[in-house]
């Protein structure tokens, strides 16, 4: 049998965990996939379960390894995650102490709430706005109301962990305990600039650095995995999204990518510097080395949350084929705002509810899975009009994940936009990411060009600018009715 040279990825997200095998031109030689549950005890919490994040990811990883022959290498291993999920965990032995909050957790509202007037600080100094989205204010939330989570904190040995950290501290049995800066931004705790725990913003929600992991570079020596008779080098560990822009190719000032998963996200690539615009978020790129690079970001909390919400609590689709389908079959337009989680960039508004308008005695399923569709891309268009105005317009996006591979809402999204959407052959583009990272951490030569993926489809605006005007004129409207309606009615 032919020795194969090859390059491991692991993908744990909010919805399932992965392990692909990349040969070294990007090609996919085995791929696992293990679903992930998103536990909602009560509204507006959602968390996970650590122990079933790292376990299904170390069953996707044994069952590609068991695919492999025995003259196969694996050269190096690259690990992106979920970026603002937080784990509470005991150093040394990584015993949970509590469920992870999600992301899209907003339990820890009452801790940002007093600091909207110190929102420009924060943004200056982390990139990021003060929200229960991030990590900071649920970290406060779990001390002050978890005696568990307390008891290890007095006793000096709680770790508040972003799931980066607890994961590969567990592949590689403690050898690193860190987090890179994609991950480690994500806590509302590091300064942007120098990529450290900085100390006003833990002052800002009366928290110690020594609850933290260390920061290293997201390229590098991460220790080793040893699983299943193999010793693979985890050379990389990354924030998805981050991820997911080197695998489409998008790692050079000026690329825009847009990631449609569990949530939305619209990344613009700024350069060496870091670019600050209202509502959206100065996000760090992947580190090699002393190089850095950002992005501008724009986020929609709830993307295939919302459909999964329209299929699981209404029944009006079975599955993500419905998505065209409904596009082809509707035949009135309605208007939907997806605020399941909240409203992320540029708007930041954990109070305003999910609403339809426009309903009338005509309207169908249809109607109302494609106004879902829509929604969603409207809210990144307007991510996208503050990146227009700060002076980074997007012109062209390579659109990846699970949602892109719905052609009607991509050919809307386009229109939303003003901008030419290209979607690529290769749709593992997270793990892809990884496997690159990791690739150039080895040492390999010129891995970037595992991103060279053919353009499966390109798609184009088709309305003019006066069009998208007023639609988007129609749009704000609706949004900023239903956030004061939200305001005035108390459900």
């Amino acid at each position: 049998m032919k020795t194969r040279d090859l390059l491991l990825a692991l993908d744990q997200g909010s919805s399932s965990s992965r392990a692909v095998l990349f040969d070294l031109k990007g090609k996919i030689v085995a791929l696992a996939q293990r679903p992930v549950r998103t536990k909602r005890p009560k509204a507006g919490w959602a968390e996970h379960d650590p122990l079933e994040l790292a376990r299904t990811l170390e069953s996707a990883l044994d069952a590609v390894l068991s695919k492999l022959g025995p003259k196969d290498r694996v050269l190096a291993a690259g690990l992106a995650v979920q970026r603002s999920t937080i784990v509470f965990c005991e150093k040394g032995t990584f015993k949970p102490a509590a469920p992870a909050p999600s992301w899209m957790d907003g339990r820890a509202a009452e801790f940002v709430a007093p600091l909207q007037e110190r929102q420009g600080e924060v943004h200056g100094l982390s990139g990021l706005y003060a929200t229960p989205y991030y990590s900071a204010p649920k970290i406060r939330w779990f001390l002050d109301r978890d005696a568990k989570v307390r008891a290890l904190a007095d006793a000096g040995r709680l770790l508040c962990a972003p799931v980066s950290t607890f994961i590969a501290a567990r592949l590689t049995k403690g050898a690193v305990v860190a987090a890179d800066p994609t991950c480690a931004q994500r806590t509302l705790l590091m300064n942007l600039d120098t990529a450290a725990w900085d100390p006003g913003l833990l002052a800002l929600f009366g928290l110690s650095a020594e609850l933290l992991p260390s920061i290293r570079s997201s390229a590098g020596d991460w220790g080793v995995i040893e699983r299943k008779g193999r010793k693979i080098p985890l050379m990389a560990t990354v924030g998805d999204q981050q991820s997911a822009a080197i695998g489409l190719g998008a790692a050079n000032e000026g690329d825009a990518v847009a990631n449609y998963g569990t949530g939305a996200f619209l990344l613009r690539h700024t350069g060496p510097r870091p670019e600050r615009a209202p509502g959206l978020l100065a996000s760090a790129a992947a580190t090699v080395g002393d190089l850095r690079g950002y992005y501008l970001e724009g986020t929609v909390h709830a993307a295939g949350t919302s459909f999964e919400w329209l299929k699981d609590n209404l029944g009006l689709m079975k599955d993500a084929k419905a998505i065209d389908e409904a596009f082809k079959r509707s035949k009135r337009r309605v208007l939907m705002l997806p605020a399941i989680g909240g409203l992320g960039a540029p708007r930041w508004d954990y109070k305003t509810k999910t609403a339809f308008f426009g309903l009338d005695s005509q309207t169908t399923k249809h109607d109302l899975v494609r106004a879902t569709a829509e929604g969603l891309c409207m809210l990144l268009a307007d991510a996208a009009s503050v990146m227009t105005a700060s002076g980074s317009p997007v012109t062209r996006a390579r659109v990846a994940g699970g949602l892109s591979r719905a052609d009607a809402m991509m050919s809307f999204q386009a229109d939303a936009l003003g901008a030419v959407l290209e979607r690529r052959k290769e749709v593992e583009a997270t793990a892809l990411g990884a496997a690159i990272l990791a690739a150039k951490a080895a040492g390999l030569p010129d891995p970037e060009k595992m991103a060279d993926a053919r353009v499966e489809k390109t798609f184009a605006p088709r309305s003019d600018e006066g069009a998208r005007a007023r639609r988007r004129a129609e749009w704000t409207s609706f949004v900023e009715s239903v956030q004061r309606l939200s305001r005035e009615v108390v459900l």
